[in-house]
């Protein structure tokens, strides 16, 4: 969301912003509606002001024992002038948020202008893609062979896109959720939040789901939505609130289960555990000032990075352009890890720096500790990683000759010191 007051001081800003993401110039029309808003609390404030001096008038002839029907005639008429007022500035006011609630957030300057993932920009890139003297296999072919991996059975109690892993498999997804967890919490200074997996629409209007994308969601018969991501609940920790600006950053992570719609996906990634209605991710969240996000969205950035570097996956670095960013993102990067099965990299965390813009939706501020003014937050969210993801990456990337999967070393106190996942490792 944005002020109002910026839009009225930097219109062109506002529209070239607009342009670089692909749309069309917006800042004309809703200052149109927002000056004809402006004009009414204008007449709504006058027509008060008129009020009160004539009651004042009506009670001035009573006491002097004059007739004051006219008086109270006029008071009648402003009465439902100004009801007629105040309905039609909340209407302008309703539609002017309307209008900005479809708007995406604004890129920042360094993000790199193009329409699509085609402008995207690696900046750096860890370890080397892994060489085997066999034909690489994909995860759908090596999970299926083991015996853990199961889509059929999925398909005939849920449809497409789901998956049931077993035995072995699924202890090693559970083992990199929990190594995840362990790093950011022991190591990088996130506080662990068990949040609900279920919240109501004005949660993901705060971060930005809701209007735009219903249609990726999931939604309850008694009006709940499924989270499609922990950054909905984490970053609404916050909402409404007032932070002791002294306490800022403050630093949120979760393990929770994700549920999207893929409605926009069309044929893209069926195959496989790539893009599912439901899996698990650890996210983080951080909430800052306006003048230390920059900082800590590079800070979020290696703190997803070490979960990679810890598994030993090459893994690049890219900075989003602005047509590929989310809808609440002013800058975002990606990580992507090299699946040999694809032959490709493909995306496993995004970070992202969302600015005010969330935190505007939501009414999130701090009170600076110097100043005791009270400014919006900074709101930051990423992937610290998604755990099918991170499954599918160390299944294609340490698979053996025969099938097998090698347990990277870090895993294996998780999993009782296996060292191979074979058939029989059930």
């Amino acid at each position: 969301m944005f002020a109002m007051s910026w839009i009225r001081a930097n219109p062109e800003q506002f529209d070239a912003g607009l342009v670089r993401r692909g749309l069309e110039p917006q800042a004309a029309a809703v200052l149109q509606v927002d000056a004809r808003r402006r004009k009414c609390l204008t007449d709504l404030q006058a027509a008060q002001t008129e009020r009160n001096t004539t009651s004042r008038d009506i009670g001035a002839r009573k006491a002097a024992g004059e007739d004051a029907a006219d008086l109270v005639r006029q008071v009648g008429d402003l009465k439902r002038t100004i009801s007629d007022l105040q309905t039609r500035a909340d209407q302008l006011d309703a539609q002017v948020q309307t209008m900005l609630s479809e708007l995406p957030n604004l890129p920042a300057a360094d993000v790199p202008d193009g329409p699509d993932e085609r402008a995207n920009q690696e900046l750096w890139h860890w370890g080397e893609p892994p060489t085997f003297a066999f034909e690489a296999r994909d995860h759908v072919t090596l999970g299926e062979a083991l015996g853990l991996m199961d889509f059929q059975r999925s398909a005939r109690m849920s449809g497409a896109r789901f998956v049931i892993l077993t035995g072995a498999l699924a202890r090693l997804e559970r083992a990199l959720t929990a190594f995840m967890m362990d790093l950011q919490t022991q190591e990088h200074g996130y506080q662990e939040v068990s949040p609900p997996a279920m919240v109501r629409e004005a949660a993901l209007y705060g971060t930005g789901q809701l209007p735009k994308f219903a249609e990726d969601l999931f939604q309850t018969t008694d009006g709940y939505w499924l989270i499609p991501t922990a950054e909905v609940p984490l970053t609404n920790l916050v909402a409404g609130e007032i932070q002791d600006g002294a306490t800022l950053p403050q630093r949120y992570t979760a393990l929770t289960p994700c549920y999207r719609a893929e409605a926009g996906a069309g044929g893209r990634d069926n195959r496989g555990m790539i893009r599912m209605h439901q899996f698990s991710k650890v996210e983080l969240v951080s909430i800052t000032r306006p003048e230390d996000s920059d900082t800590e969205l590079q800070r979020m950035t290696r703190c997803a990075e070490t979960v990679l570097r810890r598994l030993g996956l090459a893994y690049r670095v890219v900075l989003l352009s602005s047509g590929d960013m989310g809808f609440a993102a002013r800058k975002t990067l990606d990580l992507e890890v090299w699946l040999p099965g694809q032959e490709a990299f493909r995306e496993i965390s995004s970070c992202s720096n969302c600015g005010d813009f969330q935190a505007r939706r939501m009414n999130a501020r701090y009170r600076h500790p110097d100043s005791g003014d009270l400014q919006h937050v900074h709101t930051l969210n990423g992937s610290g990683v998604a755990a099918g993801r991170l499954l599918i990456a160390v299944m294609e990337n340490f698979q053996e000759a025969d099938g097998s999967i090698t347990v990277p070393d870090v895993l294996r106190p998780y999993l009782g010191h296996l060292e191979r996942i074979s058939a029989a490792a059930t």
